[in-house]
């Protein structure tokens, strides 16, 4: 099976790259080879690998960067989306289109289901949610939407990286505790979506590691397991704030945690801790 991954410098489509199962022919691009807001631009690249299956892990992700540049943001998650979908149902390839929890409200208590209503409350989380629209109403029956959320990985920007960072430069750290989540390594994202086109999944699902988490659960987490790597020569305070005391341009979902029972039901995939994920990730690292 052939299948063309998208966005292969990010943080899973690296990890999409070194976690595929044996049988399938593999070929991975980014931009600048690729500009999927350009419809010439996707339809050379697609014509010259002609995938059975496009993975898109392409995307605008700087959440607040998005609420003073609507248009980038727009033009890539759901002008680009839109674009990939046509050409792919132009050369019968089926889409993987990776997208959000930004896509919700935040306002519940429970974990989210797939069919629950959208409601995004960022610039971001509205251009995800608008390509997500745009790839099903052209492809319909042959795309498959997998939201994740908190992710990172050892590859690339992302939380942890940031945390370490600042715990080796700083006596002490304020960490959001009242917004709430599931982290999720990319290895395990990446892991699933291989056993969704295994499955030749179409539909919406949702994926993260197990377990929830606070920010400052997360953070205090990276801190335990860093330095028990070695990674980390000393611990520091790490004290809980209100996202109030923290404020950003974008608002975040203040409980973004996924059900992922339906994927778990189509896959038989179960999804490890975020804990265990974490030791896994930062053992990599060290």
């Amino acid at each position: 099976m052939k299948v063309l991954i998208i966005g292969s410098n990010g943080q899973l489509g690296w990890e999409l790259q070194r976690t595929c199962p044996r049988g399938f022919g593999l070929a991975a691009i980014d931009y600048p080879q690729i500009d999927i807001t350009q419809k010439d631009s996707v339809t050379a690249v697609l014509d010259k690998h002609k995938p059975e299956w496009i993975i898109n892990c392409a995307a605008y992700t700087n959440v607040d960067g998005a609420e003073t540049d609507e248009v980038a943001a727009h033009a890539v998650n759901c002008v680009g989306a839109g674009i990939l979908a046509r050409v792919a149902r132009k050369i019968k390839a089926r889409l993987v289109h990776i997208s959000t929890d930004f896509i919700f409200n935040g306002d519940s208590y429970r974990p989210y289901k797939p069919e629950d209503t959208p409601d995004p409350r960022s610039i971001y989380g509205k251009t995800k949610l608008a390509g997500e629209q745009a790839v099903l109403d052209i492809l319909i029956d042959e795309a498959l939407i997998i939201r994740t959320a908190w992710l990172y990985s050892s590859h690339g920007k992302n939380f942890v990286h940031t945390m370490i960072r600042l715990m080796q430069e700083k006596e002490s750290l304020n960490v959001i505790d009242d917004q709430v989540g599931t982290p999720c390594w990319a290895n395990g994202l990446a892991r699933a979506v291989w056993a969704s086109v295994e499955k030749n999944l179409t539909g919406i699902f949702h994926w993260t590691d197990a377990g929830i988490a606070s920010w400052y659960d997360f953070a205090v987490a990276i801190q335990e397991e860093a330095f028990q790597a070695g990674i980390l020569d000393k611990q520091i305070s790490v004290m809980p704030i209100p996202t109030e005391k923290y404020p950003t341009p974008a608002q975040r979902p203040a409980f973004s945690v996924l059900d992922k029972s339906s994927f778990t039901a189509a896959t038989d995939l179960i999804p490890c801790h975020w804990r265990q994920q974490l030791r896994r990730m930062i053992k990599e690292l060290s």
